[in-house]
């Protein structure tokens, strides 16, 4: 028989379970996209959530892009991400969360040698009932922080 939730993951729970939908991107040195999301929130009786990313292509369902990590809650009204990217990105965020919405700004941004030169991230997530709608804006050395994916997820 699974754990329970962690009591501390209170503020975070209407995230368990799995969101999957569509969403559409752009940025300064390429053409807009559209692409396909699921996001996976997961506990372990443990006061984290883990956390799984991919997305893929509409067309012909070709990944896109994957992030691992998880969600700590950070004390009343707060959280913390730690996220890994297969790109050699590490990601780490703080913020709040109230009433089914997240919002965090990266603290830390880690590169691997041969990792884009990502500088930044923020990231917006809503829930509504069984439908989640996620934004993330990114900087790069070159290219201020400027909006880059959002999607609209409903729970599967």
């Amino acid at each position: 028989m699974p754990p329970e939730p962690h009591a501390d993951l209170a503020s975070l729970s209407f995230l368990l379970g799995t969101w999957r939908g569509e969403g559409e991107g752009e940025w300064p040195r390429g053409e807009p996209f559209a692409y396909g999301e699921e996001l996976t929130f997961e506990h372990a009786g443990e006061p984290y959530l883990l956390y799984a990313q991919r997305s893929w292509t509409l067309d012909d369902e070709e990944p896109i892009h994957f992030e691992r990590g998880f969600f700590l809650p950070a004390g009343p009204g707060r959280v913390e991400l730690v996220l890994a990217h297969p790109l050699g990105i590490a990601e780490v965020a703080e913020g709040t969360v109230a009433d089914g919405v997240i919002e965090v700004e990266t603290t830390a941004v880690a590169l691997t040698g041969t990792a884009k030169a990502v500088t930044e991230l923020s990231r917006r997530i809503v829930a509504e009932r069984d439908v989640l709608r996620y934004e993330l804006h990114m900087a790069m050395r070159d290219i201020a922080l400027t909006s880059h994916v959002r999607s609209r997820l409903s729970r599967v």
